[in-house]
């Protein structure tokens, strides 16, 4: 057994989460994430939350290679503009759910990599390596994608205001 600050978990566990997050100054956080979505084998979709998957939303996703997590969330979204403070409401709940679905991502890469049956605990861990970590794009592709969205949001804010005052002038005749 592997005795970490927070808890104990076997050795093998904690190096394929290792080797999936691919970042190990974050392993422990994701380690005690993942122990808490499943109880006596049994996987809970439990609240935990992350600022990063919260500002990040579908991109926290993308990031962590939850593709199918991520063109859910993103249709979700797109429904939730049309529902007052839907799309608030859903930026609240990634942030809070986002990471029991990359643990679920996790868990789908953990029985592959079980079903191809490697004796060699390596070759295990470098297959995790290779079907987790991170996408470095979805950064650059968030960062532009809010920059778009809040620039938008601003220009269109603008516009309004602009318009309101035209309509204004026109009916009551404001100079």
């Amino acid at each position: 057994m592997l005795h970490n600050k927070y808890e104990e978990i076997a050795d093998t566990d904690y190096k394929m989460i290792e080797a999936y997050i691919n970042k190990p100054e974050v392993t422990q956080w994701y380690v005690n994430a993942f122990k808490s979505f499943n109880l006596n084998g049994i996987d809970l979709g439990k609240w935990h939350w992350s600022w990063w998957a919260f500002f990040g939303s579908v991109f926290f996703l993308l990031y962590r290679k939850s593709y199918t997590a991520a063109a859910v969330l993103s249709g979700l979204l797109i429904i939730g503009w049309f529902i007052p403070f839907g799309w608030m409401i859903l930026w609240i709940l990634s942030g809070g759910y986002s990471t029991y679905f990359v643990y679920k991502t996790y868990k789908e890469k953990y029985l592959e990599i079980q079903e191809a049956n490697l004796e060699d605990e390596n070759k295990n861990l470098e297959m995790m390596q290779a079907l987790g970590g991170t996408n470095e794009w979805a950064i650059v592709v968030g960062i532009l994608a809010q920059l778009f969205f809040w620039g938008s949001a601003i220009f269109m804010i603008g516009f309004s205001l602009t318009f309101l005052g035209i309509i204004l002038t026109v009916l009551f005749n404001v100079t």
